[in-house]
């Protein structure tokens, strides 16, 4: 029997320590140590994976030139907005993490994905809810077949690993879906479920697992109150991909982002509107971004933008009023406060418009969150239409970088933004005139206007 080893885990970002402290040395949280068994007798595992399949894996080194380089196969699901987030489909032998806020739907999309998955084995391991409780979810979603749940489609409520790997060896699941990781235990570890040891041990096992077996896994995770994911940071390097599940939840629509992923672009993005009967992906989410009004209104400004490799149409709205109390507010929803006093500043300084005395408001409609610098100039134009109450007309859509000095810099992928603003109908879009080189105006049914400085566009618009 080995010698059993107890360590000071911090909560919050998994630090080990030999003995306890006040502070933290890698994060500065104060009392965040807690004592945790860190190693057991573990003789008795018998997870091993020589036998699962035929293909077995040797281990021994080899040249880099001799591996045979071939295309991994990816197996596609039904959902397009899921299979543009993983690059194309799942990829055979990865892990992939999903994290997100109670309520926002981790649970629902990834059961109706395993449903939809009619033709490999599905795993689904729930250490949350009951058999019931999922049955009554996926019988109210209407997925799989007559009855709405899949022939190949497992269901497992249990949170032992062992027993969890038992199953898998006796069922050999193509696909398996772990809700969530925070709730399993291996009783290898004697620490409680959820503590910082529990999940890195539990997610290597399933990792090894992954690896040895070439078997797809989706572990669904929680987060904390300040929106990171829940456990150790080292949880996030070990798995292949990591996607995060945002929205508001008074909003119907979701967002699917991802933040990690080996086997595919880092900056995608997937739009779910949350129904009823599960998620629905949207196809064309500027449409959705988009108010439809009647009447022209003062403050509004549409911003062509890109979000991963998909082109985005949103709505800025800007309110500028006159400041009643001693210091103006500055208050903004999907934006970056700093980068908004930073547009202001440019403002006062290069066009000497005085919003020291005024209070602004900004927000990007639709309840999303937006970090590409291209809408500096449909933000300006909002604020300044808000300022001089004119409103801007419905028909212009802007994609351009503001510098320090007033000048409007050229944006990355002006092609596709204008093909967008041309495909939803608008008639006119104002660019940097430093996006000239190499752009094609002639393939365009739109008017590009090309603008150098933030003095032109104030004219050609007010």
């Amino acid at each position: 029997m080995s010698k059993i080893k107890t360590s000071f885990f911090c909560q919050q970002c998994g630090y080990e320590s030999v003995k306890w402290a006040g502070q933290c040395p890698s994060c500065s949280q104060w009392n965040s140590f807690v004592e945790e068994q860190s190693q057991k007798d573990n003789s008795k595992n018998n997870n091993t994976w020589k036998d699962y399949n035929e293909e077995k894996r040797i281990t021994k080194t080899i040249a880099l030139s001799k591996i045979k380089s071939s295309e991994e196969k990816r197996m596609p699901t039904a959902d397009p907005e899921l299979n543009r987030v993983l690059g194309g489909g799942i990829v055979p032998g990865s892990l992939v993490l999903v994290a997100g806020e109670p309520g926002i739907g981790k649970s629902t999309l990834f059961l109706q994905n395993g449903l939809w998955l009619k033709d490999i084995i599905v795993l689904y391991v729930s250490g949350e809810e009951s058999e019931q409780q999922i049955k009554m979810r996926a019988e109210r979603m209407k997925q799989g077949p007559s009855s709405g749940i899949g022939d190949n489609f497992y269901l497992l409520t249990e949170t032992s690993t062992q027993t969890i790997f038992q199953e898998i060896k006796k069922l050999k699941p193509q696909l398996v879906i772990v809700d969530s990781i925070q709730t399993l235990q291996t009783p290898f570890i004697d620490s409680s479920p959820g503590s910082v040891s529990q999940i890195r041990e539990c997610a290597a096992e399933f990792q090894r697992f992954a690896k040895e077996t070439n078997t797809p896994v989706f572990l669904i995770g929680h987060i904390t109150k300040d929106g990171s994911i829940a456990g150790p940071k080292i949880l996030e390097h070990m798995v292949d991909t990591v996607l995060q599940f945002e929205g508001d939840r008074h909003y119907a629509y979701r967002i699917l982002r991802t933040l990690k992923n080996r086997f595919g672009s880092t900056a995608e993005l997937g739009i779910y509107e949350m129904t009823s009967e599960g998620m629905r992906g949207v196809l064309n989410p500027s449409e959705i971004l988009i108010t439809q009004k009647e009447e022209q209104l003062s403050g509004i400004a549409i911003a062509a933008t890109i979000e991963g490799l998909r082109p985005l149409l949103i709505e800025v709205q800007a309110l500028v009023t006159q400041s009643v109390y001693g210091t103006p507010q500055r208050t903004v929803t999907g934006f970056d406060l700093r980068r908004l006093q930073l547009l202001l500043a440019v403002l006062e300084k290069r066009g000497g418009f005085h919003f020291g005395v005024k209070d602004v408001f900004l927000n990007i409609a639709g309840g999303i969150k937006v970090e590409d610098p291209s809408i500096d100039l449909a933000v300006l134009c909002a604020l300044l239409s808000s300022y001089e109450d004119v409103p801007i007309p419905q028909q212009i859509c802007f994609a351009g970088e503001v510098g320090l000095s007033g000048e409007i810099r050229a944006v990355n992928r002006i092609d596709q933004r204008i093909a967008e603003a041309e495909k939803l109908g608008f008639e006119k879009i104002i660019v940097s005139k430093y996006n000239q080189k190499g752009l094609a105006k002639q393939k365009f049914n739109i008017e590009i206007i090309t603008m150098g400085l933030v003095e032109e566009v104030y004219k050609h618009l007010f």
